[in-house]
């Protein structure tokens, strides 16, 4: 078997072009490659087209590489943490599109099982399929591309909108363990988005917490076969942040004596 493991993010993302489509794993900050996506922007690489859930916040996750203008278009479901996002958004300076959450996850699983398309009722009667929902604009707020009319068929009297699949050229994903031969497992919540990231890149690079030698996972137990990933670096030290940090109120101490 191929012993997929190379020794940096550096070199794991060397030959991603600009101009390169990717996939992205990651919800919020759960779950980001942040290695790979760290290295991708010291590379210098430009003219991105992202697929993620999100586009990271200001200063971390694809939000580094968005700040420096290096996203050219965008194909997201939530954005609404990053204001420089909508600032070049806005400005003309960044194509976007908006997409249904599930369609969006289904676009990727889709695409990694080899599915062209597929018919979902999330967006009939909306913008999502009649068309005109806007995807960059000028800067003077003049909308210069703007989305088009989908098929829309009815299958036992319900209307369904046809969605392409999406296979990125690359992806980038975040895992706990892995192995050698790329096996991958995802603790918790940050399986997210990245086991359908790992199957829809044509080539899928993923950062790991632990390396681990084949044989060692459970065969049950593993989350992206082996199969999907090409390569695997081997990232322990990755810093992890709260989007959102919440905090409950001290409970209120009873007086002595009562």
């Amino acid at each position: 078997m191929i012993n997929k493991v190379v020794s940096s993010a550096a070199e794991a993302v060397a030959d991603i072009p600009d101009g390169a489509s990717l996939a992205v794993g990651g919800f919020g900050l759960c779950g980001i490659p942040v290695s790979l996506i760290d290295a991708l922007h010291a590379q210098g690489t430009a003219d991105l087209e992202t697929v993620s859930n999100n586009c990271g916040v200001d200063d971390w996750g694809l939000g580094i590489l968005l700040s420096d203008h290096r996203i050219r278009r965008t194909v997201s479901s939530y954005v609404g943490e990053n204001k420089e996002f909508a600032r070049q958004y806005l400005a003309g300076e960044l194509e976007v599109e908006l997409t249904p959450q599930g369609t969006l996850a289904e676009k990727l699983r889709a695409g990694g099982a080899g599915i062209p398309a597929f018919y979902t009722t999330a967006g009939v009667g909306t913008q999502v399929s009649e068309g005109g929902l806007p995807q960059r604009y000028d800067a003077e707020g003049n909308v210069t591309v703007a989305s088009k009319a989908k098929e829309v068929r009815s299958f036992d009297g319900v209307d369904y909108v046809l969605e392409e699949s999406l296979r990125p050229d690359f992806a980038l994903v975040h895992a706990w363990k892995g192995d050698r031969h790329g096996n991958l497992v995802f603790h918790a919540t940050a399986m997210n988005f990245n086991p359908l990231c790992a199957q829809a890149g044509r080539t899928t690079i993923a950062e790991v917490e632990e390396l681990v030698e084949p044989g060692e996972l459970d065969p049950g137990q593993i989350h992206t076969p082996g199969i999907f990933v090409q390569r695997v670096v081997v990232a322990p030290d990755v810093t992890k942040r709260v989007e959102k940090r919440t905090v409950a109120l001290a409970a209120p101490t009873a007086p002595e004596g009562a």
